[in-house]
């Protein structure tokens, strides 16, 4: 059944891609409410899709009730139990709903688990990083050992076991993890996140697992949760959501999964200022997406591997000098520009008309680099990549 659940389907609950730039801007979401007109947003890790039927229906259901206040405890909302029935359908990955607590978003979550379940020391952070995972290091008192990917032969890019050996062995006491990764869409096999779990046992170590876009790999790939390999239940915190699927970030509802009964205690029994907890709109709009939204989710992932495909063809026409990441999961594509020889690779695409991610942003010594999002409609990305071609040419 798990398999099946990776498998993307086409069925009748659509999705649609195909908004204006005009209808994107009117819902004021970030990526495009501070991109002005006649730019075009290909940054912000948000969907350019209508919202899926069942969510929003659960989410205009909610605000008939007037359900604007606080939410109830977890026991009560149902969210632990909707989260491990969707752990356990997509992954085959049997969560223990006693485990699972309810926050405000994955970074949060990340918070919580560096702050009250690891050790002080440093903390290990594989690069190019999503930007948060540096920048709340310094909030938590801890610095940063960024360790950057390496290459194999079966992979473009795997972790730098070695490295992350070494850092632990000098004082690194947690490994930030991002499964699948942003900004490289790798999806990690259980080879590589098993041996990863030996270094990290060797060392008596932690691991802080993000896998907000678990739900989000494409078809070839499968995605192994890390907390579900053995021997791995005492060191690791999980942190998702059905925020990056099914594009609901700003209804702030994520689920921190704790590896054991102690750590989920240990959480449970925080003082309320330290985890303000989730909204009761995103506590209706996760339910309604772990619940019933899996059929528009089979058809995002339909669109995405076609886009993926259709980047394929974008690059070779207009971008072929450049370098870039063919992703297994997420719609965030690395882009290595330095053969451009451009001085700022994000001011070339603004002038070109298009806003990606600054390199410079995922770690020091990408300036060279980008982000680009390609989450959006097929004529929008064939305007983008070409608008690219001539910015980096």
């Amino acid at each position: 059944m798990d398999e099946l659940c990776q498998t993307p389907l086409v069925t009748s609950d659509d999705c649609d891609f195909d908004l204006s730039d005009d209808d994107l801007r009117a819902a004021r979401t970030v990526k495009w409410a501070i991109t002005p007109a006649p730019q075009v947003a290909a940054w912000v890790a948000e969907l350019d899709v209508r919202p899926c039927p069942v969510v929003l229906q659960a989410v205009q259901d909610a605000v008939s009730r007037g359900s604007f206040g606080y939410s109830p405890f977890d026991s009560l909302t149902g969210l632990p139990q909707a989260t491990a029935a969707f752990q356990a359908a997509r992954f085959g990955w049997e969560v223990d709903s006693d485990l699972v607590v309810g926050c405000g978003d994955v970074m949060s979550g990340v918070g919580l688990a560096l702050d009250y379940l690891c050790e002080p020391g440093p903390v290990i952070v594989p690069v190019p990083a999503y930007p948060p995972m540096l920048g709340i290091l310094p909030l938590s008192g801890r610095s940063a050992v960024p360790v950057e990917f390496t290459k194999s032969d079966n992979a473009p890019a795997c972790l730098d076991l070695d490295a992350i050996d070494h850092a632990l062995g000098h004082g690194a006491r947690t490994v930030l993890l991002t499964a699948p990764h942003n900004p490289l869409g790798l999806v990690f096999g259980p080879e590589e996140l098993m041996a990863l779990r030996d270094v990290v046992n060797h060392h008596g170590a932690r691991v802080i697992s993000d896998e907000i876009h678990s739900p989000l790999v494409l078809a070839g790939a499968r995605h192994t949760p890390y907390g579900s390999l053995p021997d791995t239940a005492h060191h690791t915190t999980t942190v998702t959501a059905a925020s990056k699927a099914w594009n609901i970030p700003g209804l702030k509802c994520a689920q921190v999964i704790a590896g054991n009964a102690a750590d989920a205690a240990t959480l449970r029994s925080l003082p309320y200022i330290a985890n303000h907890g989730t909204s009761p709109l995103g506590v209706a709009a996760t339910l309604a997406a772990y619940r019933d939204g899996g059929p528009w989710l089979d058809n995002v992932l339909v669109h995405l591997d076609r886009q993926r495909t259709l980047l394929d063809e974008l690059m070779a026409t207009h971008l072929a000098h450049l370098p870039y990441t063919r992703i297994e999961a997420t719609y965030l594509v690395w882009i290595d520009v330095r053969p451009a020889e451009v001085a700022d690779p994000v001011l070339a695409a603004r002038a070109a008309g298009i806003e990606v991610s600054a390199g410079a942003d995922f770690g020091a010594g990408f300036e060279g680099f980008a982000r680009l999002n390609i989450g959006t409609s097929a004529e929008r990305l064939t305007r983008i990549v070409a608008a690219l071609g001539s910015a980096w040419r």
